[in-house]
């Protein structure tokens, strides 16, 4: 059975796919027709449902309930892992809320959390992750949110942080930030559900045991390519909520849900967050 997958060419989720979809592990007769996009794209494409199976911003499933359905593995949880706002100064909350601030998508768990922190922001414009520090240094913003390997980049380019706002969150709830997870359809059969999210597991576990195994097809789409901020971006992003999200994995994205949801900013929705599988 082939299906549909998209993820983002970024080192933690090549990482993460690289066995099972080239056949390393058992994928229990799935195959894999491998659809590769940023983030923003991935969170626009499941807004037409287009793929079977996703990695998307916690923001964004808000919007999908109906069509997907989160999975217990390959999520992007943790602590000191968020987004960072930046800019080629310190600025004023005044500045920043004038803008314009660049931001990587307003489906992203990063717009949801600048949201939590500055409510005031009017003035935003959505641009490709890789695009913002550059769009930052030559002053086109007053300030950028960043994402994925740009965070151990900035410093070199001459940008300073302004805020991280994954320390905000944990700082405010006192649990791991939920940034992105694996999702596949929701009218999936519960026997496939379960399937796929093995076969995601099983490949998590093997690139674990064999870090070398992933390594070419890392730098073979890595926007970075020193090899050193590859691995440093797999460090931060695949940790043990990876393999299985757990009760404090779960409990975290409960709570984004059930926050976001009493302050407004995303859809009321009576389904399920979670797989049964994965209770």
């Amino acid at each position: 059975m082939k299906l549909t997958l998209g993820f983002s060419p970024c080192p933690n989720d090549t990482f993460i796919f690289d066995a099972m979809i080239h056949q390393k592990v058992d994928t229990e007769g799935l195959e894999f027709e491998v659809k590769m996009a940023d983030v923003k794209e991935l969170n626009e494409w499941a807004l037409e449902d287009q793929l079977d199976i996703s990695k998307l911003s916690f923001h964004a499933y808000a919007h999908v309930f109906n069509q997907y359905i989160l999975l217990n593995a390959g999520s992007a949880l943790g602590f000191g892992c968020g987004p960072l706002l930046i800019a080629k100064d310190q600025i004023s909350e005044e500045t920043i809320n004038e803008g314009p601030v660049a931001i990587p998508g307003a489906l992203t768990t990063a717009h949801f959390l600048l949201n939590l922190a500055y409510p005031g922001i009017k003035n935003k414009k959505a641009l490709l992750f890789s695009e913002i520090e550059e769009a930052v240094l030559d002053e086109s913003f007053k300030a950028g949110l960043i994402i994925h390997e740009n965070r151990f980049t900035y410093q070199e380019k001459g940008l300073v942080k302004l805020i991280d706002l994954g320390a905000f969150w944990e700082e405010k709830f006192q649990l791991p930030i939920p940034l992105g997870g694996i999702f596949c359809r929701r009218n999936f059969d519960s026997n496939l559900t379960e399937k796929i999210d093995r076969v995601i597991r099983r490949s998590v576990e093997f690139a674990f045991a064999n870090p070398e195994a992933p390594r070419a097809f890392i730098q073979q789409h890595a926007q970075e390519m020193d090899p050193e901020v590859q691995q440093k971006h797999i460090d931060l992003y695949v940790n043990d909520f990876s393999i299985d999200l757990g009760k404090e994995g779960q409990a975290a994205i409960q709570h984004l849900f059930d926050y976001a949801r009493a302050q407004k900013i995303v859809p009321e929705s009576d389904l399920p967050i979670f797989h049964k599988y994965s209770e």
